[in-house]
């Protein structure tokens, strides 16, 4: 079987959804090729937040920040069945790392970039005499609670509601299918892969290589290959506990200074995440005795009714695997900007994407797309170009936005 696209999608994680929405809103012929599932890995062992991030701030992050707020506004307008706003609580006790100064100041910053028109963008001290009513918890050593707003998702359904609009909008989509190999040839991209047991092959202009953990693998099946540069999976686990906490996320720090989400998710309460190196097959990642200990250690230190709980009490876990540049730096340092890599920087035909955020998966796909045009609105596209054109031309003012 032989058919013709544009672009091959590698991945149905939320970038390689993303990419297919925006290029086929684009107007671009675009097939998907995802071999578990749709959010099957780390778009669905997240943390459930569509958030700035602020504890990127620390790093100096700030253009991170400011286009995950951006998004997330945009997600908030857009899709509100699927992201709402929820408050978010931070405890300083003596003890903590980060003083009550050094919060107000970050929470300061990140009201800032959100934007001082938003209603969602104040933040403010919680009073002592409210503190009783912070689901339990520890109010030893307790000096100041500050209060601000992000988003919770559920990361699985967001996934699948952009898979559904790429193929709304005229993607195709083949799961389970593996990619066996690509090839730039005189006629574009020859790719052959597996699907139903049977070696297929479709022809297209350029390939997106967003297989998240898989992206290095991927890239060495591609001929030629984007030059990747050396990139560590890091794991992280969250935990679920049979309690829950009421309908307020704990913003908090582990004993090692690390922060910790602790929020209520499908009427228990989900608590993560942990980082560390993973080296092996992505699909055989799974949570650490230690790290169950360490998050169930770290929810306990701040929630004292959790403390009858063992490691056996966990109601569920899992571990989801981040891209993340090689360095030095421990994992929890490292900056999180998306990579896009290019074998052809003038024109590309193999694109990979290492690493992306939830929250932002809509400004990489915009790159994406952008990083594409020189090749799929080349004059030689055998008239392409022009449908393509005309597509765009034809776009309501919401379709552009995206």
């Amino acid at each position: 079987m032989s058919t013709d696209f544009d672009v091959l999608v590698v991945g149905a994680g939320i970038q390689g959804a993303g990419a297919a929405e925006a290029l086929a809103v684009a107007g671009y012929r675009v097939v998907m090729l995802e071999q578990l599932g749709i959010a099957a890995a780390t778009s669905s062992r997240s943390s459930k937040l569509i958030h700035g991030g602020l504890r990127y701030l620390e790093s100096g992050q700030f253009q991170l920040v400011y286009e995950c707020l951006r998004e997330r506004r945009w997600l908030l307008v857009n899709k509100p069945q699927l992201v709402r706003m929820v408050p978010f609580y931070i405890p300083v006790y003596r003890h903590s790392k980060r003083p009550a100064c050094m919060v107000r100041l970050g929470l300061t910053l990140y009201a800032l970039l959100s934007g001082i028109a938003s209603r969602y963008s104040r933040f403010r001290s919680v009073p002592k005499s409210a503190w009783d009513h912070l689901s339990g918890l520890n109010r030893e050593d307790l000096v100041a609670v500050y209060r601000y707003y992000d988003a919770q998702t559920d990361d699985a359904a967001l996934t699948r509601n952009v898979v559904e609009s790429a193929i709304t909008r005229g993607a195709h989509l083949i799961c389970p299918g593996s990619l066996v190999g690509a090839e730039l040839t005189t006629n574009g991209m020859r790719v052959d892969y597996v699907a139903d047991g049977q070696l297929n092959t479709l022809r297209c202009r350029a390939l997106v290589n967003c297989s998240g953990p898989w992206v290095a693998d991927t890239n060495t099946r591609c001929t030629p290959p984007a030059p990747l540069p050396p990139i560590d999976l890091v794991a992280g686990t969250h935990i679920q506990l049979p309690l829950s906490l009421g309908e307020k996320i704990f913003y908090v720090e582990a004993e090692d200074g690390r922060a910790v989400f602790v929020m209520p998710w499908q009427g228990k309460t989900l608590v993560g995440t942990t980082e560390r190196s993973y080296r092996g097959d992505p699909r055989d990642v799974t949570p650490t005795i230690e790290e169950e200990s360490y998050l169930l250690r770290t929810v306990q230190r701040y929630f004292p009714q959790t403390r009858s709980l063992q490691v056996h009490n966990i109601c569920d876990s899992f571990a989801g695997l981040r891209v993340l540049p090689q360095m030095e730096k421990s994992p929890f340092a490292r900056p999180r900007e998306t990579l896009l890599c290019c074998d052809n920087d003038r024109k590309p035909r193999v694109l990979a994407v290492a690493g992306g955020k939830l929250t932002s998966y809509r400004a990489t796909a915009r790159r994406i797309v952008k990083k594409l045009r020189p090749t799929l609105d080349a004059d030689d596209s055998g008239g392409t170009a022009e449908t393509a054109r005309l597509s765009r031309t034809s776009l309501s003012e919401k379709e552009r936005n995206l």
